[in-house]
């Protein structure tokens, strides 16, 4: 019968020791495969030897790849994670600008103008005003400048 005190504490750190490094190994493969479709410097030949190499000599491969290519590796990810916070941050000012929908300032703008040339009556003026300040409006579509009045 086996028991757990037959295997010695040292075994049980040189065991966990040498599954750390397996996992350590398995992701830095990842990485490397990874690496090698992002590189866009790199030519298909290229990019077919290096997956070779990596597959059927793993340690060789990954060993290797560190070596010659680790700085561009580095860059690389440095280039990509630049790129997704550029791209969050964009995302994040259009979603908190509100979008498509135009300030009160400038729909008073646009009321002001289309007052003056005479396109619209100072009383559907003050209604559309009243409309902006309250801010009871849906937002405007594309080309609407005023909200719709009736009879015209």
């Amino acid at each position: 019968m086996y028991i757990a005190y037959d295997y010695p504490l040292l075994n049980v750190f040189w065991t966990m020791l040498w599954f750390f490094l397996w996992v350590l190994w398995f992701i830095l493969l990842f990485r490397i495969i990874t690496d090698i479709f992002r590189d866009k410097d790199m030519s298909g030949w290229a990019k077919a030897g290096w997956l070779v190499l990596t597959i059927l000599l793993p340690f060789l491969g990954v060993l290797v790849y560190v070596i010659a290519r680790g700085k561009g590796m580095g860059r690389r990810e440095i280039a990509q994670a630049r790129a997704q916070q550029r791209d969050f941050d964009t995302y994040i000012r259009e979603t908190a600008a509100g979008g498509t929908r135009s300030s009160s300032v400038d729909e008073l703008a646009r009321l002001s103008e289309l007052r003056s040339r005479g396109h619209i009556t100072a009383e559907e003026f003050d209604r559309a005003k009243t409309l902006v300040l309250t801010d009871d409006r849906p937002a405007p579509g594309p080309g609407s400048s005023v909200p719709p009045t009736p009879g015209h």
